[in-house]
């Protein structure tokens, strides 16, 4: 009999055994997962996506019709101002110029012919012919006092006096040539207005020349060539697209909700699509004043002090701009805060073995962490969302991430 006591005493110890545990669990509560606050660095960062752009990108024509006959240069090239893109062909325009240059050696050629020749030759006409009036007024006289002694007749007279009216009409003639041909004359003047038409004619030509061939205005990049050899272009069609070598940068669409973490001067982390891996430094320049309703969105240029070789115009970039940055702050997981984005954030924390909800007031949300300005202290456990079903007031066992 004492032998079946023992085995039945036996279950009855261990039936109450495992009832006081099973008491004691529903006591406390069942164990769940919790994330502990503690005390640390944050760094706040603006994440957002854009693509590189150039100071100034310029379209390049022909100012005149023609047929290119060279394209010296591809898609890509570097090239420097004045360099030559293409040319156009010249034969016509070449035989123009030349055809200029003889009228205007003619016209210098008629300076030089009345400054050297005609002005001294008009000069010594105009002393002969003074010379003749003066001989002929004197024969005039003298064979007028000697008509009047009635020596001779009335027809010697006469004959005097067309003699001295010649005289005088060709000495008044030579003093009008030389006139004409001094600095200060007309045929003169004529002559210099001829030499500067010529010489701008001069001109047109060697521009309607140069505009055959077609050069790069400024340092750059050829990004887009719409010429072949042979083409026919016409002013105002676009032969090449370059960007204008310079400062590179960025240009953002930045969420509108991220805007009061910008400033002037912020530093940025930002890498190009196509190359993942290799991340390069930029600086926020421009802030646009105002906001793009219909996305929602900000438009923020970064400059990049030292671009590297593979990044180039329109490429995709994401960027990072650090925005804020704590050394000593009170922190927990970002997924561990229940309406973090609305006015009234909040925490369940597990306090004297109950879940209770607490209010939180948030400060520099960084990458996987949240800094809580109130509401919580280090070392308190948190209960995150996604521990469904417990409720405020309800009996918990919270054990921190690493210690189950």
């Amino acid at each position: 009999m004492r032998h079946l006591l023992r085995p039945v005493t036996l279950l009855a110890a261990a039936a109450v055994v495992a009832a006081t545990f099973f008491a004691v669990r529903w006591w406390l509560g069942p164990q769940v997962p919790a994330v502990a606050v503690t005390r640390g660095g944050i760094v706040q960062t603006v994440v957002s996506t854009g693509r590189v752009i150039t100071p100034a990108r310029v379209e390049i024509g022909a100012v005149i019709t023609g047929t290119a006959v060279a394209v010296r240069v591809k898609e890509g090239d570097q090239v420097k101002q004045d360099q030559v893109l293409a040319g156009l062909q010249d034969e016509e325009l070449r035989a123009a110029l030349a055809q200029a240059r003889a009228a205007l050696r003619e016209a210098e050629a008629r300076v030089t012919q009345l400054a050297k020749v005609g002005l001294p030759v008009s000069e010594q006409t105009v002393a002969q012919a003074a010379a003749n009036l003066e001989l002929a007024e004197r024969e005039h006289a003298r064979i007028k006092q000697l008509y009047e002694s009635g020596f001779y007749g009335k027809a010697r007279l006469d004959e005097a006096e067309r003699n001295l009216d010649n005289a005088r009409a060709a000495h008044k003639s030579a003093l009008a040539q030389a006139a004409s041909n001094r600095p200060q004359g007309s045929d003169y003047a004529l002559a210099i207005a001829r030499q500067s038409q010529a010489r701008a004619a001069v001109e047109v030509a060697e521009a309607k020349l140069a505009n055959t061939v077609i050069r790069a205005p400024a340092d750059g990049t050829v990004l887009r060539k719409f010429v072949e050899p042979g083409d026919v272009v016409q002013p105002g069609k676009k032969l090449f697209e370059m960007s204008v070598a310079g400062e590179t940068q960025l240009v953002l669409q930045v969420d509108e909700k991220n805007l009061r973490f910008l400033r002037l001067g912020q530093a940025a982390l930002a890498v190009a699509d196509a190359y993942p891996g290799g991340t390069f430094s930029a600086e926020i320049f421009y802030i646009a004043p105002s906001v793009d309703a219909q996305r929602g969105s900000v438009e923020v240029k970064l400059r990049v002090p030292d671009p590297p070789e593979f990044l180039r115009p329109d490429m995709t970039v994401s960027a990072e701009i650090e925005a804020a940055r704590k050394s000593d702050a009170v922190i927990v997981a970002s997924d561990a805060v229940r309406d973090a984005a609305g006015p009234s954030p909040w925490i369940m924390i597990a306090a004297d073995g109950r879940a209770a909800r607490r209010p939180v007031r948030l400060g520099i949300r960084g990458v996987g962490k949240t800094e809580l300005l109130e509401g919580a202290a280090p070392g308190d456990l948190v209960i995150p969302p996604s521990v469904a079903g417990v409720m405020e007031g309800a009996r918990v066992r919270a054990v921190a991430d690493g210690e189950r």
